[in-house]
C-alpha cells in the first residue's frame, strides 16, 4: 500500500526541472507535482533544460530519455560534469535493460518506464528528496563524517567514496548508498523488498529486479571473482547480506 506522501515530504517548496518534450505529459507531471509541494519548470529539449540548469539551481530533475536534440543520456552526463549534485529521475519509453543501465551509469538516480502511474512516480519523487535532504540537500549542510573499513574495503561517506585496496570504485550514487547501507549491518540479512524500502525509500511488488541489478553490477566492480562473491552475500531464498569478516 502507498504511503501518504504528501504528509511524508516537509511542506516547504521545492523547486524540480522537468526535461519532457510531450507537453501533455509534461503539463501532468507538473500539476502532480504541486501536490507534494513541488513548483516544476519545463524544458521541452536537451538545450532548453542545460540553459535552465544554469540559471537556477535544482532540487530534482526529472529527464526524458528520448528528446528532439541532446538526448537524455548526454543530458544527464552533462549534469553530472559540474561540481553540483541534483538527485536524476530519468523518463524512458525503452524497456531494454541496457538503456537503464547506461544511464545509471552516467548518474542517474532512478529510473522510470513509461507508461507510469502518477502515484508511483511522486513516490519516487519523494524518496530522492528525502534522500537529499539527509546528505544536506539545498542547504549545504555538512555531511556526518564517518569512514567503515572492511577488510581491503574502505567508504567515506563526507566524500561519497569507496576503494578497494587503494584504488577507487567507479559506483553510481545508487549502488554506492546500497554498499553503505550492507556496510554499516555486517551479516544482517535484507530481504529485496526491504532493501527497496531501506535504500531507494519505496517499495512496491515487482520491482525486486531493481535490487537484483544493482547487486550485479556492484558485485562486478566490487567483487575479484563475482560469481563466488566475498562481501556480497546471498542467502537463498531470503535475500542479500554483508559479510562479517572480509
Amino acid at each position: 500500500m502507498w504511503t501518504n506522501i504528501e504528509a511524508e515530504l516537509n511542506p516547504m517548496a521545492r523547486k524540480a526541472l522537468l526535461v519532457e518534450d510531450d507537453r501533455d505529459i509534461a503539463a501532468l507531471v507538473k500539476l502532480h507535482l504541486q501536490d507534494i509541494h513541488c513548483e516544476a519548470d519545463i524544458a521541452v529539449c536537451g538545450q532548453d533544460a542545460l540553459i535552465h540548469y544554469a540559471r537556477q539551481r535544482y532540487d530534482l530533475v526529472i529527464l526524458d530519455l528520448m528528446l528532439p536534440d541532446l538526448d537524455g543520456l548526454t543530458v544527464c552526463q552533462k549534469l553530472r560534469a559540474g561540481n553540483d549534485y541534483v538527485p536524476i529521475l530519468m523518463l524512458t519509453a525503452k524497456s531494454s535493460e541496457i538503456d537503464r543501465v547506461v544511464g545509471l551509469e552516467l548518474g542517474a538516480d532512478d529510473y522510470l518506464t513509461k507508461p507510469f502511474s502518477f502515484p508511483e512516480l511522486l513516490a519516487r519523487v519523494k524518496a530522492l528528496l528525502r534522500r537529499a535532504e539527509a546528505l544536506g540537500g539545498r542547504q549545504d549542510q555538512a555531511v556526518n563524517s564517518e569512514c567503515i573499513t572492511r577488510g581491503p574495503l574502505m567508504i567515506e561517506t563526507d566524500k561519497r567514496q569507496a576503494t578497494l585496496a587503494g584504488q577507487a570504485l567507479s559506483l553510481t550514487a545508487k549502488e554506492f548508498d546500497l554498499l553503505l547501507h550492507f556496510a554499516r549491518h555486517p551479516g544482517r540479512v535484507f530481504s529485496r523488498g526491504q532493501l527497496l524500502d531501506q535504500v531507494w525509500g519505496y517499495g512496491h511488488e515487482g520491482y525486486e529486479h531493481t535490487v537484483n541489478s544493482h547487486i550485479n553490477r556492484l558485485r562486478a566492480k566490487l567483487e575479484p571473482n563475482p560469481a563466488e562473491p566475498r562481501y556480497l552475500l546471498t542467502v537463498w531464498g531470503v535475500g542479500y547480506k554483508f559479510a562479517e569478516s572480509c
